[in-house]
């Protein structure tokens, strides 16, 4: 009986690091390049992909932007949990998560549970060069819906690093992408999971 026990617990074990394996999850700030990346690396890695932001616009059938306008923030990371909680049943994916998912403990914890997190960092410097025009990202937005004035973009953009940091550091691979084209991003990537996945 407990030999059964032992391999049956065994064989949990092993069937998790495979699951691991096969779930890439891509953080990092807004215009870092998650959903560009994605798609490519999962080419690469003969996976499929998908962009949590999509998958819960499918669910609920309304934008990002018009849940955060209609519900709120706190409704979205609701819907943002559960979606997560149901892609990490998934196998063999690339999943790009949104720049705020992982920045709670619970989906920290579970993301780097489940997968292989890889964090695309970037300055700061360059994350508001890259987002300065955008006008889809709710989180640069007053609480009127109003585009930010550029001080107040600069401050809402490094009081948002400083809050997430903690979080995205704690990934698996960090790949610093700030001068990086995206094809080089993509191959320092699969070169560092399949680095990571060897080690293992």
């Amino acid at each position: 009986m407990y030999r059964d026990a032992f391999f049956l617990t065994q064989n949990m074990i092993d069937l998790q690091h495979v699951h691991k394996k096969s779930l890439i999850f891509l953080t990092g700030f807004m215009g870092s390049g998650k959903s560009t990346i994605g798609p490519i690396l999962a080419n690469t890695l003969g996976f499929e992909y998908l962009d949590v932001d999509r998958y819960i616009e499918q669910k609920t059938h309304k934008r990002v932007v018009e849940i955060f306008n209609s519900e709120g923030e706190q409704a979205f990371r609701v819907l943002e949990r559960c979606a997560l909680i149901e892609l990490t049943e998934f196998h063999h994916y690339v999943i790009s998560l949104g720049g705020g998912t992982i920045a709670n403990e619970e989906n920290c914890q579970l993301v780097l549970q489940k997968g292989i997190l890889v964090y695309l960092k970037l300055s700061p410097e360059e994350i508001i060069q890259r987002v300065q025009y955008r006008s889809d990202r709710p989180m640069l937005k007053d609480e009127h819906g109003n585009k930010l004035s550029p001080p107040e973009l600069r401050n809402r953009v490094l009081e948002l690093i400083a809050r997430r940091e903690q979080f995205y550091a704690r990934a698996d691979i960090v790949i610093t992408a700030d001068h990086m084209r995206v094809g080089e991003t993509v191959d320092e990537i699969a070169n560092n999971i399949h680095v990571l996945i060897d080690e293992e």
